[in-house]
């Protein structure tokens, strides 16, 4: 059956010299493999230039019934972008995200907030003229609304600890694991919890500080998701943003 959407690349995989395997989150029915036949000519329905990290696409594709990988038929991009493949700390940022929604998001199902969020957020990096050097702690933080393991932060006082495999603040140390932030950096999680993409410029994080933050986000998100791995991806974009 011949369906029309949109879809945003997470990860490709060449087959061989003329077909790629491509994971694309659609906006019609979520997660999904396609099998993408490629030409280097202008004039060809699918073209592999467009099959970059987190790029936004209009695809026709083919689904069949109980076939794990669908074809695309036809595809073009949906939004140019104007920034993100040619601004290096753009570009880390795009392909840690990428991996980490390939690794996060797995349901094949239709959710259309999840996927204007994800629209929304790629759209705004690739317009951002300021700082968006804590993008991507907004990103992972909101994200987690979407996929079930929102942290509950409405009930936090002074000296608590932030417990990571509950995701909620206690009074005391957690004495049966070693997944637990520290009152010190437990204080800083309401904050972060607001920011947005429009105020994020205002928090100041040194790298280490930063670093830190993207690490436990990491760490929580392996805590809750199951057989979600190491990122490879983690450590590069670890070295930017002084």
């Amino acid at each position: 059956m011949l369906q029309k959407t949109r879809g945003i690349v997470l990860h490709v995989v060449k087959h061989n010299d003329n077909t790629l395997i491509v994971d694309i989150y659609t906006e019609a029915t979520g997660r999904g493999s396609f099998a993408v036949t490629v030409s280097h000519s202008p004039r060809a329905a699918v073209r592999s230039v467009l099959f970059q990290p987190l790029a936004l696409l209009e695809l026709e594709v083919d689904y069949r019934p109980n076939t794990a990988i669908h074809r695309v038929k036809e595809a073009k991009s949906h939004y140019p972008f104007s920034t993100l493949p040619y601004d290096p700390y753009k570009s880390a940022i795009a392909l840690f995200l990428a991996e980490f929604l390939y690794r996060a998001v797995r349901e094949e199902t239709e959710n259309r907030p999840l996927f204007a969020y994800l629209v929304h957020s790629i759209t705004w990096l690739d317009t951002c003229r300021g700082s968006c050097a804590n993008f991507h702690l907004v990103f992972l933080l909101r994200l987690s609304r979407f996929l079930g393991v929102y942290p509950n932060v409405d009930n936090y006082h002074a000296g608590d600890y932030f417990d990571l495999q509950n995701g909620q603040f206690v009074s005391q140390r957690p004495g049966l694991h070693n997944a637990y932030i520290g009152p010190e950096e437990a204080s800083r999680l309401p904050m972060l919890m607001r920011m947005r993409y429009e105020t994020m410029h205002l928090l100041r994080l040194r790298r280490a500080e930063r670093n830190r933050c993207l690490s436990l986000l990491n760490d929580y998100y392996r805590l809750h998701l199951p057989g979600f791995p190491q990122l490879k991806s983690l450590e590069v974009l670890q070295t930017l943003f002084n």
